[in-house]
């Protein structure tokens, strides 16, 4: 079976529209029908080579999507055919597959990783699906793979914001908007959001911010910040961004019990300079890795939650969609802020 993809074939260059072939499933092995995924700032990274050098060119990129199950490779037993599943980053239940390789007649030997989402169809690993009621829109569904499921991790388990508590998010893309939401569920005040483009901060609003700083420097935003908080800190300061000075600003800001998050990575290379000395005495800064979302357990529970109308918000962060074959233009739209919602990718 041959399907087109977008592929990373050159850092730092617009990805290529290919045809490739799918490989037969090997064992753990899921081959499903994409039908949304969605465009994280992970992937820009990727593309940009942010963490360095890439050995695996050329590869496919995307790590959340909606989908319907095609056909399982032997062992598999958490999906069957016709299933509609959640393609997601952090492993859930079931076996590991090995990464697929796909072949394309004018680059040869194309990579992949567990999962990818950039591919009208995509073969991966068993523990990077899961099944979701029929009945639920796979539009929606989509934001399961990493938005959502990032976003309330970083507030329930990394932060383990409690109710009253001040939080900071800098950064209102589609993971700081959930992070918004869920602190706004967990009844945190202030909410403070942080981002360079107005269009974002009007989301973050309806998600629950209370109090929105618009700023392209660190300095104004900080100065903006300790207005609002009348010159004293908070208890969770959240940074989307990556930037190391937002992340010494993010660290500055926080009280001396409270908690530094960071899910942005900074590019290869660059540090970020703090104080130490407070984290002797009960400080924390503490890396996320997707909010140490649990899917088989998370994903569910999301799900109850929107069917009884106490997570409203996802209609919002879906964003525009764009056809495959327009790919570079979404991520460019995603770049400069045209979309403030989550870019999705239609198949």
């Amino acid at each position: 079976m041959k399907f087109k993809a977008a592929v990373l074939t050159e850092l730092a260059q617009p990805l290529a529209i290919e045809e490739l072939e799918c490989p037969p499933l090997r064992f753990g092995q899921v081959l499903v029908k994409v039908h949304r995924s969605g465009i994280c700032g992970s992937q820009l990274g990727e593309i940009d080579g942010a963490k360095g050098s890439d050995p695996y060119l050329p590869h496919l990129l995307g790590h959340e999507g909606s989908g319907i199950v095609v056909e399982i490779g032997d062992g598999v037993r958490t999906v069957r055919p016709d299933d509609h599943v959640v393609l997601h980053w952090r492993p859930g239940s079931g076996l590991q597959g090995e990464p697929p390789i796909y072949k394309s007649s004018s680059l040869g030997k194309v990579n992949a990783g567990w999962v990818t989402t950039f591919n009208e169809f995509s073969v991966v690993s068993e523990n990077r699906v899961t099944t979701i009621p029929r009945d639920f829109d796979l539009d929606l569904a989509v934001l399961f793979g990493c938005a959502v499921t990032t976003g309330f991790g970083v507030v329930n388990r990394d932060a383990d914001i409690k109710i009253g508590e001040s939080v900071l998010v800098y950064g209102a893309g589609g993971i700081g908007l959930n992070i918004v939401q869920a602190a706004a569920m967990v009844s945190a005040h202030p909410i403070i959001a942080v981002d360079r483009y107005q269009n974002r901060l009007d989301l973050a609003k309806q998600m629950g911010a209370t109090h929105l700083v618009c700023a392209n420097d660190v300095t104004t935003a900080q100065r903006a910040i300790r207005e609002i908080t009348n010159g004293g800190d908070l208890d969770v300061c959240i940074d989307n961004t990556g930037q190391p000075a937002i992340i010494e600003c993010c660290y500055d800001l926080t009280a001396a019990k409270g908690r530094t998050i960071l899910v942005g990575v900074p590019r290869h290379g660059r540090k970020a300079t703090i104080y130490t000395l407070p984290l002797h005495f009960d400080k924390k800064i503490t890396g996320s890795h997707g909010g140490d979302a649990k899917p088989d357990i998370d994903i569910p529970n999301y799900i109850k939650l929107v069917k009884c109308n106490k997570l409203n918000g996802l209609g919002l962060l879906k964003g525009e969609v764009y056809d495959l074959a327009d790919i570079n233009l979404a991520i460019d739209h995603m770049r400069t802020g045209v979309s403030a919602a989550r870019v999705l990718i239609s198949f």
